[in-house]
């Protein structure tokens, strides 16, 4: 794994909580596991465990150790797979985080193209959204993320903007605003809402665009899926916002755009990555894939 042996035995108590169980995985004793970690705690001046009755916590220090530690790791296996790649061609795994629209609309013929250029690469790839895709990204649990670059920037990590999104609002075949000749902010406001599940950002922008026009945001009815988003508004007289690559897709089900004053909301969009040293060479082929399709 990594070449510091107490900084591989302080991850290992600190993924399972329990020294016992650490020091069994680990193939060492307990009190040998528990000498190593006071001896870490020396180094580094500070209390990294709590003791409890049923095994050990985190303290904040640790947490930030832990943290840390997860990602030289994953630095050190990224090592060992660029040194192979260079040897025998590209292999390994990426883990790409994605939204919605990245996912329904953009990623499949790249995926496909990438695994057709690089078969030796597997690709594992999750759905989210910014408020789940971004702490996946910094805890090393993806390799990059395909999202609304709509978030705090950071050090560690890199944004690339690729395209500009817009969000419309959308609504079942049928909705009595299409009756409305002009959509006013005021007439959006009296429907109930629907949202993705965990999406504090696009939560937010719903809240913004009601208070922009001095209205109160309107009521949240339901948190669901993507899919469940689809099936739940065709049921009934809500409204959601979807990115305007997805207003195509939400066609299939019965829904369309619902035109209105104003702006929703627009934002870049693309990926984001850890900064490191030396570049992962299965991020960079991706995104030489992702950049070559959407420019098209």
């Amino acid at each position: 794994m990594m070449h510091s042996r107490l900084l591989v035995q302080f991850l290992a108590a600190a993924e399972r909580l329990n020294i016992t169980a650490a020091a069994d995985v680990l193939n060492i004793t307990q009190p040998a596991l528990t000498r190593s970690i006071k001896q870490l705690e020396a180094i580094i001046g500070v209390t990294l465990f709590e003791r409890l009755p049923t095994g050990v916590a985190l303290t904040r220090q640790g947490e930030i150790l832990a943290r840390r530690v997860k990602l030289m790791e994953l630095e050190y296996r990224h090592a060992l797979a660029e040194i192979a790649s260079f040897e025998q061609g590209l292999t390994g795994k990426l883990r790409i985080g994605a939204g919605p629209v990245w996912i329904t609309t953009i990623l499949a013929p790249v995926v496909a193209k990438f695994c057709s250029q690089y078969p030796k690469v597997s690709v594992r790839l999750t759905g989210g959204v910014i408020t789940t895709l971004v702490p996946a990204l910094i805890a090393g649990e993806v390799d990059m993320i395909c999202t609304t670059l709509d978030f705090p920037s950071q050090a560690e990590i890199v944004k690339e903007p690729l395209i500009k999104v817009r969000h419309d609002v959308v609504a079942r075949e049928g909705h009595p605003l299409f009756k409305r000749r002009v959509v006013t902010a005021k007439d959006l406001s009296k429907y109930p809402w629907l949202v993705l599940a965990n999406d504090q950002i696009g939560t937010s922008r719903i809240g913004s665009y009601f208070v922009a026009n001095s209205l109160e945001p309107p009521t949240i009815a339901v948190e669901t899926t993507s899919l469940g988003l689809y099936k739940i508004l065709c049921e009934g007289d809500f409204l959601a916002h979807f990115p305007d690559r997805m207003v195509a897709d939400a066609k299939k089900y019965g829904l369309r755009k619902v035109s209105h004053e104003g702006t929703f909301w627009e934002a870049e969009a693309g990926v984001a990555y850890r900064r490191t040293n030396h570049p992962i060479r299965s991020v960079e082929s991706f995104k030489a894939i992702l950049r070559a399709a959407l420019s098209t």
